[in-house]
């Protein structure tokens, strides 16, 4: 049996995201740090829905974390393996680089890049292994393409995400394992609740913010065996901002 992972899917678009794979037809894996309650009502919404998901909490940032709660779930799932994995756990801690404290340098690449490397070098191996491959999609950002004022680590993060993701795809492509990244503009979540949504929506030729379902499809057709020809790429999804 084929399962999806989705890291930080309790919340934003990475709710989205478990929502749109579970109508797939993929069982999902609901990845969450802290908040467990968020996380039980994405888990019961695919359910109500008819489709299957189960949690995984860990802290992506964490390897001993990471190693523990995937190794646990293979040891428990000996038959089946994660085809799908959707690096979507992220964190923002915006400031101007000559204030910006070391901490918030550390915290935004560790959650970004760091829980990337933790979290794909443990599924890869079975996925490689088998015939029909998988599939990776990592969430970078506008940020990482054009940098951001204010975002220097955030942006330093999804930027290294985007070179991480050109080179693993060549790793894997023989593999039948394809690796993109799918970087949104502004898009409605909490992470994007604080900022000045009137002000920035004037620099969207479309003139609005996305939603979390509109990257939801994209990373679903990415997921797809549609897809299955595409891999190495950056997609952008923010309504004609570059």
């Amino acid at each position: 049996m084929k399962y999806a992972l989705v890291t930080g899917g309790s919340r934003g678009l990475g709710r989205a995201v478990c929502m749109k794979l579970s109508q797939m037809g993929i069982t999902v894996l609901v990845n969450y740090n802290s908040n467990r309650q968020a996380a039980e009502e994405v888990k019961d919404a695919i359910l109500s829905s008819g489709g299957s998901a189960e949690l995984m909490g860990f802290d992506v940032g964490d390897e001993r974390q990471v190693s523990e709660a995937i190794g646990a779930w293979e040891q428990s799932h000996p038959d089946d393996y994660i085809a799908y994995l959707v690096n979507n756990a992220g964190i923002r801690r915006d400031s101007l680089m000559f204030m910006m404290p070391e901490d918030d340098w550390h915290s935004v690449i560790n959650v970004t890049l760091d829980g990337f490397f933790y979290v794909t070098r443990l599924v890869l191996p079975r996925m490689m292994m088998r015939r029909h491959g998988g599939r990776i999609v990592n969430m970078a950002s506008l940020s990482g393409l054009k940098g951001m004022p204010g975002q220097t680590n955030y942006s330093a993060a999804k930027a290294a995400l985007i070179g991480a993701t050109k080179a693993l795809a060549q790793e894997t492509a023989s593999r039948n394992v394809t690796v993109n990244a799918v970087a949104p503009g502004f898009i409605e979540t909490d992470m994007t609740k604080d900022l000045p949504q009137d002000e920035l929506k004037k620099l969207v030729p479309m003139g609005r913010f996305g939603r979390p379902e509109e990257v939801a499809s994209l990373v679903g057709f990415l997921c797809s065996d549609e897809a299955s020809y595409i891999t190495g790429e950056v997609i952008g999804i923010n309504g004609g901002l570059y």
